[in-house]
């Protein structure tokens, strides 16, 4: 269909001094930050797979396909026209096509299918990448990425679903796996009355054959995500404890398993994704690894999802900075464009610095994620949890910076600044909140001496090039030598995070921006609002890696 430009001649003015469409870009290509650490971390192997998929993701069709699946949530359909159960949420054609342009990238399944290393860091930058274009429907699939390491718990049941997962693609209609083209795995874990307190659960599980694995599970969950799944990880009560299992959808005789959905949650933000409340009624399911060691199997899909909210988080900040950037190159003000504009660059600048450091940490993180030795699987353990919590923490404010550059406009919903401010708290709270990840850094800390050599060893690698680097390392080494308590554990999430953040920005970004971050974020060189850089600082350097890619 041939498109037309819109009028800008009204009867009562001219529309002029606006910046052109964002849509357009390739979302990878023209991400500096993200391209470089990407290429460095995984190999030069994922430019191809990653730039296919940012051009695709910046196309005006895409961009659209985000826009409508938030404007037309998911209904839950809970009985048929007959009066029959079905507990079906349906979704408007956009969520569904956006679900196959993920699978068909396979953002699902890249890490598990690919032989030598970068797998993980390709997950972790496509997951990003189409999050910048919708992010609801990333919830899906990070967790049918990350289910696989606990399906592997036990492969003699399993195996079916794996097969199904790795190298499979998005086949949205409700049928017993043997006969689809893919399937997508969710999760239920918490219930109302324990929350992150998972041993608080009451849903109980009943064997159904003497020495088998086949059980029928008795229960709720307040928070199922993704209730369209195929299968979904869950715990519940055997007689020797919390044990995991995998119940699907459609029950081993061919029938619906007993899964009734309650509710769908009405969430501030995610819209397209469906949250609900569900009730096993006898549901069948299979044990997972030994019983009463479910949280120790599904941990494993936990690690996994918890490296998503990070790669999510990094979508979440970029596509808002790029749409400023996109509207203060384009807009006039005073005879100049708002990016000449001495005050406008400098909050520019600052939030170039943020989302630099953001995706070295990334990606550095979703390297970890590749290492076979016990020094990376302690570091991955360590490292993700700080930088699930740092990320998830500067994303709002950072989203509502780069919102407030529009002015007035980027109020408004017609612009995806709103939708992303919505979705900016999220992975914050989903596997894990603050407290609970900062505790969690504590324990790792206190049970895990490995972890913090490897984060030592991390910091000695790239840390003795700059004094102030230095200095700061030298100072929160002597506080982890003192005893910590629960109280202290935010603060020094913080430090840990921003020291690992510096160290790899003055390894491997241009001088002009690990300098301002160093000084800014660890010499307390800084204010309080993005904008406040020191006078020192190369704005010109930092804001032309913003400019010049998306001009291009």
């Amino acid at each position: 269909m041939t498109r037309f430009a819109p009028n800008s001649q009204l009867e009562t003015h001219e529309v002029t001094n606006q910046p052109p469409p964002f849509a357009g870009h390739n979302l990878f290509d023209s991400d500096l930050a993200l391209r470089d650490a990407a290429l460095r971390e995984g190999g030069a192997w994922v430019g191809a797979p990653l730039s296919a998929l940012g051009a695709e993701a910046g196309s005006e069709a895409v961009l659209e396909l985000g826009d409508l699946a938030n404007r037309h949530p998911p209904e839950l359909v809970t009985f048929d026209r007959y009066g029959r159960r079905v507990d079906e949420a349906r979704f408007h054609p956009a969520y569904h096509q956006l679900m196959g342009v993920a699978m068909d990238h396979g953002i699902h399944d890249i890490a598990w299918r690919t032989e030598g290393p970068g797998g993980h860091v390709a997950h972790a930058a496509k997951l990003a990448l189409l999050t910048e274009a919708e992010a609801g429907v990333l919830c899906p699939i990070s967790m049918t990425y990350a289910a696989v390491p606990a399906l592997r718990h036990q492969p003699d049941v399993t195996q079916p679903w794996l097969d199904a997962v790795i190298g499979g693609t998005y086949d949205a209609p409700l049928a017993p796996i043997a006969g689809k083209r893919g399937v997508t795995i969710g999760m239920a874990m918490t219930e109302k009355q324990g929350g992150s307190d998972v041993r608080a659960n009451t849903t109980r599980a009943f064997p159904l054959e003497t020495g088998g694995r086949l059980y029928r599970l008795v229960g709720h969950k307040w928070f199922c995500s993704a209730p369209m799944s195929d299968g979904f990880l869950t715990l519940a009560y055997t007689d020797k404890g919390l044990s995991c299992f995998l119940v699907p959808r459609i029950a081993p005789d061919g029938t619906r398993n007993g899964i009734q959905v309650m509710r769908l949650k009405d969430k501030l933000g995610n819209r397209s994704n469906a949250s609900s409340e569900i009730e096993y009624h006898d549901a069948v399911a299979w044990l997972l690894g030994e019983e009463g060691k479910g949280v120790s199997v599904i941990i494993d899909m936990v690690h996994h999802t918890r490296l998503d909210t990070m790669a999510g988080t990094l979508g979440i900040m970029r596509r808002p900075l790029a749409e400023a950037v996109n509207h203060v190159t384009g807009r006039r003000v005073f005879q100049k464009t708002l990016a000449d504009q001495p005050a406008m660059r400098s909050v520019i600048a600052d939030l170039a610095l943020e989302y630099e450091a953001a995706a070295v940490m990334t990606m550095r993180v979703a390297r970890a994620f590749e290492g076979q030795g016990e020094g990376d699987r302690a570091f991955a353990r360590l490292a993700v949890a700080l930088g699930k919590y740092w990320l998830t923490k500067r994303c709002p404010n950072f989203v509502y910076e780069c919102m407030e550059c529009h002015g007035g406009v980027g109020y408004v919903e017609e612009t995806p600044l709103p939708r992303y401010f919505r979705e900016s708290p999220l992975n914050a709270i989903w596997e894990g909140s603050g407290n609970v990840i900062a505790l969690d850094v504590l324990r790792t800390l206190h049970r895990e001496p490995g972890a913090l050599e490897a984060y030592w060893a991390e910091i000695g690698r790239h840390g003795g090039k700059h004094g102030t680097v230095v200095e700061f390392a030298a100072r929160l080494h002597e506080r982890l030598g003192r005893p910590l308590g629960e109280s202290d554990a935010r603060r020094l999430v913080e430090d840990m995070a921003l020291l690992l953040q510096a160290v790899l920005l003055v390894e491997h970004a241009p001088e002009a921006v690990s300098d301002a971050f160093v000084d800014s974020r660890l010499g307390g060189r800084w204010g309080r609002c993005f904008g406040t850089l020191p006078a020192e600082a190369d704005i010109d350097a930092i804001v032309r890696r913003q400019i010049e890619p998306l001009a291009g």
